[in-house]
């Protein structure tokens, strides 16, 4: 049976299911290109072996999933979304539903785990615990985030995120405005209260080693490579 989704898991759910057909297009064109690039240096920089057992959480339409494909791995797609799931089928995923909060897979299952913009829409500390379980001892886990531009940037992030993305996202329509809308208060959020940092403990404290934190196109993403223990 699938858990009931937390109540910022069930907003997503909300938020995401209309924009699952073309999420992927356009999720590209409004990170200005930059979303496909850290999803592609997370990837590479994971220490995986030939045919590696891998966990995508949070796949959505599976575009980690393919990437990790593609170096050879064999890789479950995992995610609350029946719409998102339905498109990373289509692109021959095999798909997993669930909550990341609530893996219905055993103790030490994988090599690998990856997600991608997950931690904000779930108790961070809790789910870590959970997902560092399904990996074996020294297997790899990587994470694709939105961060927050600071310095001279930051008002630019602010511009762009609270204007032009609703604007934006409401010329495209199809549950793109919300999203859009969303998006900014989101990321600001979560990034006040879980700084560089703050979220390198959360992982260290879910027991994995070697956290690495890599910073991409003036702040505005977040990537983070560790191992378990």
């Amino acid at each position: 049976m699938t858990a009931t989704p937390n109540r910022k898991a069930l907003q997503a759910l909300r938020l995401f299911a209309p924009i699952a057909g073309n999420y992927v297009r356009w999720a590209a064109v409004l990170s200005l290109g930059q979303d496909p690039r850290w999803r592609a240096a997370m990837v590479a920089g994971l220490k995986l072996s030939p045919q590696a057992r891998v966990l995508d959480v949070a796949a959505g339409t599976g575009a980690i999933t393919r990437l990790l494909e593609a170096r050879g791995a064999r890789v479950i797609a995992f995610d609350q979304s029946i719409e998102m799931l339905g498109v990373a089928r289509r692109h021959g995923a095999t798909a997993v539903r669930g909550t990341a909060e609530h893996l219905p897979f055993p103790d030490a299952s994988f090599d690998g785990l990856t997600f991608g913009y997950l931690l904000r829409y779930v108790d961070p500390a809790p789910t870590m615990r959970e997902l560092v379980r399904v990996l074996r001892p020294g297997g790899e886990i990587g994470m694709v985030e939105f961060g927050r531009p600071s310095g001279i940037w930051g008002p630019w992030w602010w511009v762009y995120t609270r204007l032009v993305l609703p604007i934006a996202g409401a010329t495209i329509g199809s549950g793109w405005r919300k999203v859009g809308s969303f998006l900014g208060p989101s990321i600001d959020a979560f990034y006040r209260e879980f700084p560089d940092d703050r979220l390198a403990q959360v992982w260290e404290s879910a027991g994995l080693v070697d956290v690495r934190v890599a910073r991409r196109s003036l702040g505005g993403g977040l990537i983070m490579w560790a191992r378990k223990a």
